[in-house]
């Protein structure tokens, strides 16, 4: 009776089980598949194009691939400024809740988590408009300041793409960390206050060293979202492309190579890269964070 159990248990995971191999492991392994292969047109070019087993090859023109090297570098910069003000301001909005009445804060929970709940190209859209000097009313609020700035201009572009990726980000990074400050033992706090201490203190030495973990999982979430970055530039090169070009983040590169230049083999292996890049900065990350937490 209980191995009965046990396997009608397992099967209300079949369906997960089922999307996990037809939807991730199937097309990762089809991707690594062709990117073993590179197509060689006949002839002079006039006949048709047959593939060709070259191994490595399209893995060791990635790495010297000066363009999407440099993609990687520039969204990896730009990722250690956004993420740790995201998850900062995440943070604080959670501690702000966290002092709220249950009531109260479950209001703002949700108006701070509209922004997540907007489709990303929508908010892109969004924010594109707001941007821009002729319809948006960020330019000319600016110049009443005397601020005279170009949201579109070359020194702006990350500022802000990365002021739309927080506004619309950091309502899903503070409902983790809110949820795992719900799991603190609230007498704690009762005999932190008893002892005298403030609630700054109560902040720092308790409720931040508790969410740990969860500020680890968002920064991991954070990471894997930013390295794949596509829709927010790709809008902006609409607007703007002599500043935004078509190599400026690594999908935007796998993209161009898969559909405009029909170079699917390259693609499958720039994609196969990115993915190793992606496993080992989570894993770097990881590591890092666990030795802080155990020091």
């Amino acid at each position: 009776m209980t191995r009965s159990l046990r396997w009608k248990g397992a099967a209300f995971t079949v369906p997960f089980q089922l999307g996990f191999v037809f939807l991730y492991l199937l097309p990762i392994g089809y991707a690594i598949y062709q990117s073993l292969y590179r197509s060689q047109s006949s002839g002079l070019g006039l006949g048709g194009t047959t593939d060709k087993f070259s191994g490595l090859d399209n893995y060791q023109q990635g790495l010297t691939d000066s363009a999407f090297m440099s993609s990687v570098f520039r969204v990896v910069l730009f990722a250690c400024v956004q993420i740790p003000v995201m998850l900062l301001i995440s943070l604080v909005l959670a501690l702000f809740l966290d002092a709220l009445t249950s009531k109260t804060a479950g209001r703002f929970r949700i108006l701070l988590l509209v922004p997540y709940m907007i489709p990303g190209v929508v908010a892109a859209l969004v924010w594109i408009n707001l941007y821009s000097p002729d319809v948006g009313p960020l330019t000319p609020l600016g110049r009443v300041f005397g601020f005279d700035w170009n949201f579109f201009a070359p020194s702006m572009v990350w500022p802000s793409i990365g002021n739309l990726l927080t506004w619309h980000g950091v309502g899903y990074n503070m409902v983790i960390i809110y949820s795992a400050l719900q799991g603190v033992p609230r007498d704690l706090f009762e005999a932190a206050r008893l002892d005298g201490a403030s609630e700054s203190r109560i902040a720092l030495s308790i409720k931040i060293p508790f969410v740990r973990g969860a500020l680890v999982l968002t920064g991991m979430l954070s990471i894997i979202q930013m390295l794949q970055i596509f829709n927010e530039p790709a809008l902006f090169r609409n607007i703007t492309p002599q500043t935004v070009s078509d190599n400026f983040t690594p999908i935007m590169i796998i993209y161009n190579q898969a559909f405009n230049a029909g170079n699917y083999h390259y693609a499958a292996a720039l994609s196969v890269l990115l993915a190793l890049i992606l496993g080992i900065a989570s894993f770097l990350f990881y590591r890092l964070t666990s030795k802080e937490a155990d020091a």
